[in-house]
């Protein structure tokens, strides 16, 4: 059984049976899909994607390189790339393509897996700009990077206004009479995502002529639940009472609001809080986190839509993305002005 049998059969083209097998449903009729599937299955059909990618030079595999990740972990620790990732399968997976996720702990490891593995295209999540550079200068397939500030303009970036996701959960906190604001975050110092979310931060105490308190930044050191539980007992502890906290990862707030709580505050009434990424998983904690909203379906669209641009020989629309941030508001932020 072969490709050439199936179109026989079906009474239609070899061109139209490899559509419907490598998933391209839009091209051909409900009808002519439906009885080619139906051959397939009665004849229990298995292409041989290891031949056809010698033939075709393409093996309709697009990677995706999730990195920091150490050996022995898992990258499903982050709700945060279960989600992206699941956006960016399901729109490779209709344009009948495979996802292939490859954790590494530097960005150079990626290299000889796209070799051996003949990847089509590549996704690269969150790495810093100069890692970004070093990976770009060294591809020699269209990659997306997804997450990343990276100094020349020629990379494909797709990423979010954090500057604006900053700016906005901290105005929030603002109109809601709160003065005293921590802010838990990573790198500041280092060019990239979280340094735009503290810039759009500060700048929202200078549009109201205020200065954020003294000792307001605590620094962590990963994004985890774990790492949020002890932020938020230091919060807890210090000298300087806050009555809100800026979080930038959903995760980390959950653990931040269990951190509070150990040091005998409640959320929201002692202390606010606002998430950055708005996860599912804000619907269902106690309280619902208010957070903002990365539209992560769109973002990972957008990336597809790009790569496979490039993919095509084709220039993308844009060579820089960036997607648009709203403040989803649940219950734990509580109001603080007068009455």
């Amino acid at each position: 059984m072969n490709l050439k049998t199936i179109a026989k059969l079906a009474g239609v083209s070899t061109v139209t049976v490899s559509n419907v097998i490598n998933g391209k449903f839009s091209r051909v009729s409900k009808e002519t899909t439906e009885r080619i599937l139906k051959i397939i299955e009665e004849n229990d059909y298995r292409p041989n994607a290891t031949a056809r990618s010698l033939i075709t030079k393409k093996s309709r595999i697009i990677g995706v390189m999730i990195p920091w990740i150490r050996p022995g972990e898992s990258f499903a620790k982050s709700p945060y790339n279960s989600q992206i990732l699941g956006y960016l399968s399901s729109y490779i997976r209709d344009q009948g393509y495979y996802l292939m996720p490859r954790c590494v702990t530097l960005s150079q490891e990626i290299l000889p897996d796209i070799a051996t593995w003949n990847v089509d295209g590549l996704f690269v999540l969150s790495t810093f700009g100069e890692d970004a550079l070093r990976l770009f200068e060294k591809l020699t397939i269209p990659a997306v990077f997804i997450d990343s500030y990276p100094a020349d303009s020629s990379l494909a970036v797709v990423g979010i206004e954090d500057y604006h996701g900053g700016y906005l959960s901290t105005k929030y906190l603002l109109d809601k009479g709160h003065r005293e604001i921590a802010f838990v975050g990573t790198y500041i110092n280092h060019p990239g995502v979280i340094q735009e979310r503290y810039r759009g931060f500060c700048d929202a105490f200078e549009e109201r002529g205020l200065k954020p308190v003294q000792d307001h930044y605590f620094q962590i050191f990963d994004t985890n639940y774990q790492v949020g539980e002890e932020a938020g007992q230091q919060i807890a502890a210090a000298t300087q009472r806050f009555t809100a906290v800026v979080s930038m990862s959903d995760v980390v707030s959950f653990g931040i609001m269990e951190g509070l709580r150990i040091g005998g505050l409640r959320v929201p009434e002692d202390v606010s809080i606002i998430g950055f990424d708005d996860l599912p998983e804000c619907q269902y904690s106690h309280p619902k986190l208010t957070s903002i909203s990365q539209h992560l379906e769109e973002k990972a669209r957008l990336a597809g839509e790009c790569l496979f641009a490039m993919m095509r020989g084709q220039e993308p629309p844009q060579r820089t993305i960036k997607v648009d941030v709203e403040l989803i508001e649940r219950q734990s932020v509580i109001d603080r002005n007068p009455k």
